[in-house]
């Protein structure tokens, strides 16, 4: 079984996912700036062209992250980062998905439509007009969650869980590419200093992020 790896948020999310949970593969790089993953023989493994990917030893790739993450935490010892009891996975892909639709996409989306254009205008679908409106959707789910977090240390509560790694990895990436954090946002700053402080988020930063001037 292998990674195959990049530079880019979404495969430090994978990595991140990895070292929190003591989890050591085999590492295949493609060149993400490059755009290898947007061509064969990639894309014969991923018809999606995103990275990063799982391949299996038989062959099989699994693709997205969630995906890759949960199979990972399945098939791998110790505490899950998903959720030990039926109730916990709920709550855990319920804010996952919170997340993604309401703050990651929106995000990403405003990247690649703005700051991110010359980079993506030949990969996939650019509305550049979209960009501020979605910067800004973002911004105010950020404000939502904030008013949630008062009094947890976490996303889902007290233990760190995958929701707060795809978030971290969207943020970090986000505030170099002109979406800074609001300082304002009191709870939200205080929980991206906690898992900023924890190993794996300086341990997931690929060795490519200080050429590429952004964090991933």
């Amino acid at each position: 079984m292998k990674l195959l790896n990049s530079f880019g948020p979404n495969p430090r999310l994978v990595r991140m996912f990895m070292l929190e949970k003591g989890i050591t593969l085999d590492v295949q790089e493609h060149d993400l700036m490059g755009a290898e993953n947007r061509r064969p023989p990639y894309t014969d493994k991923n018809p999606a062209g995103q990275l990063p990917s799982l391949e299996l030893d038989d062959g099989t790739v699994i693709a997205e992250t969630v995906a890759i993450c949960e199979y990972l935490d399945e098939i791998s010892p110790g505490n899950s980062l998903v959720g030990s009891t039926p109730e916990a996975r709920a709550m855990s892909r319920m804010w996952q998905r919170r997340v993604e639709l309401n703050i990651t996409e929106p995000t990403y989306g405003g990247f690649r439509f703005a700051e991110g254009l010359a980079l993506f205008k030949d990969r996939v679908l650019c509305i550049p007009e979209a960009a501020d409106g979605l910067k800004a959707t973002a911004k105010r789910n950020l404000k939502w969650l904030d008013g949630l977090m008062a009094g947890k240390p976490y996303i889902c509560g007290d233990e760190l869980r995958i929701a707060d790694i795809v978030l971290y990895c969207c943020l970090d990436f986000a505030q170099g590419v002109g979406q800074p954090l609001d300082p304002a946002l009191t709870h939200i700053n205080a929980w991206f200093k906690r898992v900023e402080a924890r190993p794996s988020a300086t341990a997931s930063l690929h060795p490519a992020w200080e050429q590429a001037k952004m964090r991933g």
